[in-house]
């Protein structure tokens, strides 16, 4: 079925308000597009006067420039106003009709912001709560190597520094090599299935490291662990998307990372106490520590087969007949999910992705200035967060207080998280806000790469807090890569593929602070310095090239004619991002 992205809600002008009258030439050159509209659907007028007005915020340059939200009445109708109002654009916008929730489709659904706030309520306690334990399954075996490095890892197994490098280069390339593979069997099969499966691969991969001796060891168990993750976070947010409004994303996802953050404290708990088990039956504490966290991500994966469903409209199980929502409730969560985003009916979900849609994913040029910036904005951050035991350690703390001094910086850091994203969304300004985070450690960048060793043990605590704690736009920019997509096709490979320009930015990461250059690594606080600027510039790039290309397809729109414009919705439904209608967020 043909459609495309909501002009009202995504672009600078106002399509719905469009009126087409058309004559009998127009219709002949509409015959030709071969629209159909789904029985089950209707696009007749409907009566619009009590529909809301759409989530976004006025979009404008400037940070401070927004819609303030305005207090309503619960009773009063939340159905978000969009492109089905419009009887003669409509018919471009509607689902596939294979889509697996076309039969709760309805252009005429109303519901009131109580209901609405109900069912947000629901999903957040049936599908999201699920999801961050998952998640949370994820971080436990991945984030544990930080631990175990306190715990003598590195000399019990006769590895070096730079072989600790080389080892996070061997999980993340895992990682590169499985990312898209494991989005596209995704796609095909459905995170339902495929994310359950992830998690007990990794768990055995994960619990293997109870058995390392050697490097050879240590570099093969950290590569089939994060081989078997890759494509955990790119399906569990596609999977977001088939229950949650873009506005609804962010702050969910900053949630995601704030359980990634809490893992590490749980973590770190978890550690202080089965470190102690060093010398049971003879094995290190940090091999039990390995152990006991992989069992623990092998017993949620059990129940992840459970809890996880199709869709919205999908489920029922054998164990729960009556399934997680009413009729009435699956329909409200279809209509305001595709209102608020058409795009999302382009494609069936278990659909697969094809190399032909995949590559012209890869070609997607308006994408490259995010997946750029996913490059760069870790990596000022990186060493000193992968070697913050190490460096504990090394200026006079010991083992188990080098545990709990982390668990502060975690925490706070997962509260910035929140907050910065949090202002993303209110102001709708990713770019300039990205570049405001970076310019939060750029000073205390220059305090390492100037006053290392001369400060106290305390003082250099102090500037680790100050420098890891930095708010994160790590969820914000995951939302920025989706609303930058317009099309499931786009949305499931870009999520891949900002998530495989994470990796590289580990690998390079990991490579700044060397064996030669410790303990105060010197030479790799300044090239620090020198990235921090660099994506600084970028930030800066990005927000110009997206002001651009909208005042660029602008221009181009509004000089066509109202029958031009029509015919354009008719045949370019499959251009996704490049729709005329369609305005990049910046």
């Amino acid at each position: 079925m043909s459609k495309g992205p909501t002009p009202e809600v995504n672009a600078v002008h106002d399509v719905t308000a469009i009126p087409v009258e058309h004559n009998t030439a127009d219709k002949d050159e509409f015959s030709k597009t071969n629209i159909r509209v789904n029985s089950s659907s209707s696009v007749k007028p409907a009566a619009t006067d009590d529909l809301a007005e759409p989530d976004e915020k006025i979009r404008s340059p400037w940070p401070w420039a927004r819609q303030a939200r305005k207090p309503t009445d619960l009773n009063a109708i939340a159905t978000q106003r969009s492109v089905f109002d419009d009887p003669a654009h409509a018919q471009f916008y509607l689902p596939r009709a294979d889509h697996e929730n076309i039969s709760h489709f309805d252009i005429s659904e109303r519901w009131t912001y109580k209901e609405e706030r109900a069912v947000r309520r629901k999903t957040d306690g049936k599908i999201f709560l699920w999801i961050l334990v998952m998640f949370f399954a994820l971080n436990i075996d991945r984030g544990n190597l930080g631990n175990a490095v306190a715990d003598n890892l590195l000399d019990d197994i006769n590895v070096t520094t730079d072989d600790y490098n080389n080892a996070q280069n061997m999980y993340r390339i895992g990682f590169l090599i499985a990312e898209i593979p494991s989005q596209m069997l995704g796609k095909k099969l459905g995170p339902d299935r495929w994310i359950p499966a992830q998690i007990i691969l990794w768990s055995l991969a994960a619990g293997g490291q109870f058995f390392m001796h050697n490097r050879a060891g240590f570099f093969a168990c950290r590569f089939f662990v994060w081989l078997f993750m890759g494509g955990f976070i790119p399906d569990s947010i596609l999977y977001l998307s088939y229950f949650y409004k873009k506005s609804e994303m962010p702050i969910r996802l900053a949630l995601f990372w704030f359980v990634d953050s809490m893992s590490g404290v749980i973590g770190s708990f978890i550690a202080y106490g089965v470190l102690h088990m060093r010398g049971v039956d003879g094995k290190a504490g940090w091999r039990w520590l390995f152990l006991i966290e992989a069992l623990i991500s092998f017993v949620i994966r059990a129940a992840s087969f459970l809890f996880l469903v199709p869709g919205p409209t999908k489920t029922k199980t054998w164990w729960n007949p009556k399934g997680y929502y009413t009729e009435r409730e699956e329909k409200i969560i279809v209509n305001r999910v595709l209102r608020d985003d058409p795009s999302k009916g382009d494609m069936h979900n278990r659909q697969a992705i094809t190399l032909k849609m995949l590559w012209q994913n890869l070609t997607d040029y308006d994408l490259w200035p995010i997946y750029a910036i996913g490059l760069l904005f870790q990596i000022p951050e990186s060493p000193p967060k992968s070697y913050l035991t190490l460096s504990l350690k090394a200026i006079g703390f010991s083992t188990f207080n080098t545990t709990l001094l982390g668990i502060p910086i975690t925490v706070f850091s997962a509260i910035n998280m929140l907050w910065i994203t949090y202002l993303t969304e209110r102001f709708q300004q990713r770019a300039i806000i990205g570049a405001l985070t970076q310019l939060w450690i750029l000073p205390l960048l220059i305090i390492e790469y100037t006053s290392a060793g001369k400060l106290s043990n305390w003082g250099q605590y102090g500037v680790l807090f100050f420098l890891l704690g930095q708010p994160s736009v790590y969820a914000a920019q995951v939302g920025w890569c989706s609303r930058l997509s317009n099309s499931v096709r786009t949305r499931a490979v870009s999520a891949a593929l900002y998530n495989i320009t994470i990796q590289l930015s580990g690998i390079a990461s990991s490579n700044i602070y060397r064996t030669d250059d410790k303990p105060l690594y010197h030479r790799g606080n300044g090239q620090l310095i020198a990235i921090n600027v660099a994506t600084i510039v970028l930030y800066i790039l990005a927000k110009v090239y997206y002001v651009w290309r909208n005042k660029t397809k602008q221009r181009k729109w509004t000089a066509m004619t109202k029958e031009e414009q029509a015919w354009y919705l008719a045949n370019n439904s499959q251009l996704g991002n490049k729709r005329l209608d369609f305005v990049f967020d910046s």
